[in-house]
């Protein structure tokens, strides 16, 4: 790591790009891969799919705490 590194704007990094929002689903939603809750999104959604607290507890996990 670079020790020269400005602490202030060690954290704040670049623009990241917004997960995409799914629209009104009618059909199943896919279950989180963590509880097992129905989440947000279709059946048909690729990768780990999260509820929203299992969602926001990892957010909190992986948030950079300075």
């Amino acid at each position: 790591m670079d020790e020269t590194q400005d602490p202030e704007t060690y954290c704040a990094g670049g623009p990241v790009a917004a997960a995409a929002v799914p629209g009104p689903v009618d059909g199943p939603f896919a279950e989180c891969v963590l509880c097992r809750r129905p989440t947000e999104y279709p059946e048909s959604t690729k990768g780990s799919t999260l509820c929203p607290v299992c969602e926001w507890q990892e957010a909190q996990r992986t948030a950079c705490s300075g």
